[in-house]
């Protein structure tokens, strides 16, 4: 199949948004960093995806974190999951190479998910979502409880939670040390300032790096603003009522989430009424990441209950 210029693959009959995923499934020996990007057109928008693993069962739809593209999720955890399961991730409206512009709110952001989901032709998904991804999945639950099997949300809390309005200024903050030291934010935002998540981080970063060819676009700067003005209003709305989220959901955290406090995690898994809660020790926001080992047979395991 060629490609444009983007490094995207246009899906045949992509505008009916019926079975054009199908067609050219990646299967085989095909692996995260070589999965091509294709899209979809949902609603006159091209949203860009990838998918991989096995053509059976529910699939697995990730839902990423703020000002993530597609190649900012960690190889080993795509890989992990879909040696079993089909995975499908997706650039939401406005984010990488998808288009549109970044909604100002999850719930738009939730209803964004649905169409592309719907647009696929699937009738019912397992949701993976971390970060913001997570507040989207939450939103996916609350809007279309007909369409989600089962849901794993890691480092994400309940809208409401608080403290979670203040991302915007964590945000700089790990923005301007990252600056002052010519690194990546995620070094302060996602792993502890220790050997281990010093460790953790560097090898978080070079598994990032290992798909070469056919990159994501890069987040806009409108999209980044959007994102943090969603995540911010989520913070100072009324909590949802997430006792009729009743589907089976895991929930994941590092012990030291400087963007999502780890207790906004286990308030969430109390809120729900089928939810089990794992803190990883000595880790941060990205805790899944850095204790990758354990946490993919885990949601395998999850999913296959």
């Amino acid at each position: 199949m060629g490609t444009n210029n983007t490094g995207i693959a246009p899906a045949s009959g992509a505008s009916s948004g019926i079975g054009a995923a199908t067609a050219a499934r990646p299967m085989g020996k095909v692996t995260w960093k070589d999965v091509p990007t294709r899209t979809l057109a949902v609603g006159g928008v091209a949203f860009a995806y990838r998918e991989l693993g096995p053509d059976a069962g529910v699939p697995v739809i990730f839902l990423h974190h703020l000002m993530a593209v597609l190649d900012d999720w960690d190889p080993r955890v795509i890989d992990g999951i879909a040696a079993q399961r089909r995975v499908i991730t997706f650039d939401n409206r406005g984010v990488g190479a998808s288009g549109g512009s970044v909604p100002h709110t999850i719930e738009e952001m939730g209803r964004d998910a649905i169409a592309f989901i719907r647009a696929l032709g699937l009738q019912k998904v397992d949701l993976l979502g971390f970060s913001l991804g997570g507040g989207v999945a939450q939103m996916v639950a609350l809007q279309a409880p007909e369409l989600v099997r089962r849901i794993v949300l890691a480092g994400t809390g309940p809208r409401g939670g608080g403290g979670i309005d203040k991302i915007t200024r964590i945000a700089v903050t790990a923005y301007l040390k990252a600056a002052l030291t010519w690194s990546d934010p995620r070094n302060f935002l996602f792993f502890p300032r220790t050997p281990e998540g010093k460790r953790a981080a560097k090898d978080y970063f070079a598994r990032l790096k290992e798909r070469i060819q056919n990159r994501d676009k890069p987040i806009s700067l409108q999209a980044r603003r959007a994102q943090l003005q969603a995540i911010r209003a989520a913070g100072l709305s009324a909590p949802d009522d997430l006792s009729v989220i009743t589907q089976p959901v895991f929930v994941a955290n590092g012990d030291r989430d400087l963007m999502v406090d780890s207790s906004h995690s286990a308030d969430m898994a109390r809120r729900l009424p089928n939810a089990r809660l794992t803190i990883y020790p000595d880790s941060g926001h990205g805790g899944v990441f850095q204790h990758y080992r354990a946490f993919v047979p885990a949601v395998l395991d999850f999913l296959a209950d």
